[in-house]
């Protein structure tokens, strides 16, 4: 059952969806770009959503400053930090005590800067980082990052830039690199689900 939740970050009033789950564990999914279109109803963000729904995880997308019916201005990055340190504290007032990461995009930039500076979190997981088209160069380690994914043909999380990333920061998730896959999943939210929940089985 999907509840529409409003959650307060400061003065800004951050709309989000809530599908409650029957463990403690929750997700809260960072959607892509707003300037580009990107919101918490993205088809990409939709199938990490089921996929954790799925695996029993109470999931949580909301947008973004500015974004739909969510107050303020895109703050490049900056404010949407705290929209997302807003949404972990209200999962944790409403008895949710392991909270995941999972970002497409944009959204996985924000998740990585929040990660990098020192969040509490279970598990981290980036959907195509977007290393070609916004710089990662200040995320010097992102701890608790268990899957990395991105399309082979994605010309704004490329294959091999995500990976001397992965290499910078010291870690080693799981990665999986999906053929004939762009940064919009065409065609490949299935195979995209099909990883998400064998990674969460």
């Amino acid at each position: 059952m999907e509840s529409n939740i409003i959650i307060e970050c400061g003065n800004i009033k951050l709309e989000g969806i809530l599908q409650k789950n029957t463990s403690q564990n929750a997700v809260i999914i960072s959607h892509p770009h707003p300037l580009y279109g990107g919101n918490m109803n993205n088809p990409v963000v939709m199938t990490i959503a089921e996929s954790f729904f799925e695996k029993r995880f109470s999931t949580l997308r909301f947008n973004f400053r500015g974004t739909g019916n969510s107050t303020g201005m895109f703050d490049n990055g900056n404010g949407e930090q705290e929209d997302i340190r807003a949404v972990m504290s209200w999962l944790k007032e409403n008895g949710h005590q392991k909270i995941y990461l999972a970002g497409y995009s944009f959204g996985a930039r924000v998740n990585a800067w929040v990660v990098f500076k020192g969040c509490k979190i279970e598990d981290h997981i980036m959907v195509s980082p977007p290393v070609g088209f916004i710089s990662f160069d200040d995320i010097e380690k992102i701890p608790s990052t268990g899957l990395i994914v991105t399309g082979a043909n994605d010309d704004i999380a490329p294959a091999d830039l995500v990976q001397k990333h992965i290499n910078r920061w010291q870690i080693a998730p799981r990665y999986e690199i999906i053929e004939n896959c762009d940064h919009f999943y065409s065609n490949c939210l299935d195979r995209l689900k099909a990883i998400l929940t064998d990674y969460l089985s």
